[in-house]
């Protein structure tokens, strides 16, 4: 990737709607150029996705709880991924280093979703425990850190 590359990238990660003229006009190429550019951030997987951010608790989800699974020693983490794939209210997934395997990000409407959420999945196969902690709210998320032009 280059420095326009990057622009772009930062660009669409301000604001996914920005045409394709006025990304242009930014970046200082035509529309066909960067429309061509794009293209390929996408084809090589740099752009995973275009999304609406939405406000969880106008979505009827007020509810975020940070869960740390710990899994059983006997365990097969795809197993229990897969498991976790199924359950909507999962909004994020990290493997983790220490004593709990996995950090899940979940969203629901109320805390008895979150204890029915819970109880299923301390019943998943190779979970072992969990420890929930609940946000009393969000105060920033998915904020993008400011791209660094990589190293030449």
């Amino acid at each position: 990737m280059d420095a326009i590359d990057l622009s772009l990238v930062e660009l669409l990660r301000g604001n996914a709607r920005l045409s394709y003229a006025e990304l242009a006009r930014q970046v200082g190429l035509s529309a066909p150029a960067v429309h061509e550019r794009v293209g390929k951030l996408e084809s090589g997987g740099v752009i995973r996705a275009y999304r609406a951010e939405v406000e969880p608790e106008a979505i009827g989800l007020g509810v975020t709880a940070l869960i740390g699974i710990v899994e059983d020693s006997t365990a097969d983490t795809d197993d229990v991924l897969e498991a976790f794939r199924h359950m909507p209210e999962i909004e994020s997934c990290y493997f983790m280093a220490g004593v709990e395997s996995f950090l899940l990000k979940a969203r629901v409407g109320t805390i008895a979703e979150l204890e029915q959420l819970i109880v299923r999945l301390n019943r998943t196969p190779g979970v072992a425990s969990t420890r929930t902690g609940i946000a009393l709210s969000t105060k920033w998320e998915n904020r993008p850190q400011p791209l660094q032009p990589a190293a030449s």
